[in-house]
Parts: C-alpha cells; structure tokens; sequence
C-alpha cells in the first residue's frame, strides 16, 4: 500500500475503525471453523472496509498470518495476504493448511483494487478475470538491444504458475450476479477520466476480462502494451488484459495446491490507470494520489458483497 493509499484511506475514516470480537488463538482452539466464503484482501484498506461494513466477531490467530482471520456465523470469512505474490503464497498457504477452517464447500473471492489500462477499464469499474497470468516470468529484454523479440518477452518455458484459467461456468455466474450492481462514483474519479483521451463521459461498470499479476508495480505505455502482449501469449489468444496487480497468480497456486481453484473469483476494481495521461511524467504517476482510489475500494466491497451474498445463499455444486 502506498503512502498516498494510506492518505485516502485515513480521509475516508476506514483506517481507525476496530471491531472487537472473540480472539480463537491456538491456546483456546474452538471447532473447525465451517467456511462458506473466504474474502481475500491484500493490504490494510482493502480490509477495512470490510471490517467497516460485516460483524466479523470471531478473530481467528494463524501462525504464519500476519494479520488474523476473521469470520462470523454467516460462514464469511475475511483474511489480509499482505502485497506482493511471497506473501499472497506463504499466507494462503499457512491459512489453507492450518487445519483451523473446513474449507470442503467453500468459495474463495480475491476482492482488492487494480490499475487498468484506459483503452479498457476506467476508475471505479470493476473486473471479473477468466484469466489470471504472471507478467514476470519469462525473459524481459530491453526492446532496443533485442529488436526481434516483440516487446523485449520471451516465454521461455511453461512454469506451470504462469496462467491459470479459472472455471468459466462460475466465473459467468458471477458476472450474471454483478452485472448490474450500482458502482460508486466520485467527482475525484471524474476529472481523473477527463485527463486521458476516450475516458470522458465513462461510467464505472462491472466487466469480464484479465488479470495480470507482477511484483513490478509498473507505469507506462509501453510497459502496459508488454502486458497485453504476455496475456496474450500465455493464453494462447484468449485472454484480454484488463487489470494489473500483484497477488492472484500466488494465490491461484495455493488454491491449485489444495484442489480449491474451481471455487476461486478473482475480483478487482479498478483504481488508478496504468499509464501516464499525455503531458504527465512517469514519476508524477506513480506518486500522485489517484481520483479513482476511494470508489475502488468501496466497489470492490460492494460488488464482493453481492457475490459473497450469492454464494452464501445459492452455492453453485461443487
């Protein structure tokens, strides 16, 4: 999370709110707890907002969490990953094999922000992946020393992590369910639109496209266009770059791992473009607080919410 992140989440009043509730540590180890849904966030405001808006009373310590699961008698469940794919991978991992949760029937929903690309997304929209692909592996060669290679990527080998295709007919579910889930918008997230072509006028919107997953939090055109290509590349045509951030490809080996990955939703709203608009610096990109940051995090509450409400309620068969 970054500073500015950190701003606009203390000046929306999430970053102070504390819920007490029922500490279930190792010392005082209750039953399994019976998961319906498991809400992934990635950092502090992601989480908060859900800490703001369900009764999340039983605080659940993991050894190897940084930060402790909580959940209710609803069978919601909400954990914090921390950013980057190391710790998505080690905290999904440590959550999924600490025997503390009966994970049998339940769903996995990553609800976090992104940046988009602006000839596809746009501040405050939200994105239901059918992909999930790495950015990083592969070689990445500067396009000017190796002019052959298109945008300096080479795939190289097949990982094994570097795509993961989730289960359509859950994923199509879900976009049925979201579809027409009114977003929020902000006047903040409006002149954010207007400083880049084509965005005027746009309204958020609940889409199915692609994730890309990097521990490089890039900025750039071209750096966004080698984004498209890998997605590209890695799905043999079938995937569409939509959202870019950190976490989903550790997550989706984790899940692959313990044979939960049919059951898993990636869900990313989008906060900031991945690029600069024209006349903008790199550095000032990457350094100014995004307009669209505050409705990215409520959307991806409110959207996450009516899909965990779905899955809660009408399960699909697993």
């Amino acid at each position: 999370m970054t500073s500015f992140s950190r701003k606009v989440a203390i000046a929306l009043g999430i970053g102070a709110f504390a819920v007490a509730g029922c500490t279930v540590g190792p010392a005082g180890r209750s039953d399994t707890i019976d998961v319906g849904v498991l809400v992934i966030t990635m950092f502090e405001a992601e989480n908060q907002v859900w800490r703001t808006y369900e009764q999340l009373p039983d605080i659940v310590d993991v050894p190897g969490v940084p930060q402790a699961v909580r959940c209710n008698s609803h069978k919601l469940c909400v954990a914090e990953t921390g950013q980057g794919k190391v710790n998505a991978a080690t905290t999904m991992m440590a959550i999924l094999g600490s025997g503390r949760f009966d994970f049998s029937h339940a769903y996995f929903l990553t609800a976090g922000i992104a940046g988009t690309p602006p000839d596809r997304g746009t501040v405050g929209g939200a994105a239901l992946a059918r992909w999930i692909v790495d950015f990083d592996l592969g070689n990445h060669l500067v396009p000017a020393d190796a002019p052959s290679v298109p945008y300096g990527f080479r795939p190289v080998e097949d990982y094994r992590t570097d795509a993961y295709k989730l289960d359509s007919a859950l994923v199509d579910k879900a976009f049925g369910w979201a579809q027409n889930v009114k977003l929020a918008d902000s006047p903040e997230a409006v002149a954010e639109r207007a400083n880049y072509p084509g965005q005027a006028g746009r309204i958020p919107e609940v889409v199915q496209c692609d994730t890309m997953t990097g521990d490089d939090f890039f900025s750039g055109k071209q750096l966004s266009d080698t984004a498209a290509y890998i997605m590209n590349v890695r799905t043999q045509g079938a995937g569409i770059y939509c959202t870019t951030q950190m976490e989903d490809n550790a997550t989706a080996g984790a899940l692959a791992a313990h044979g939960y990955l049919k059951r898993y939703l990636s869900l990313r709203t989008m906060s900031n473009f991945d690029q600069p608009y024209p006349g903008q610096s790199v550095l000032a990109h990457l350094d100014e607080a995004s307009g669209g940051f505050p409705v990215a995090l409520q959307n991806q509450y409110t959207v996450g919410k009516a899909l965990v409400e779905q899955l809660l309620k009408n399960p699909p068969a697993t």
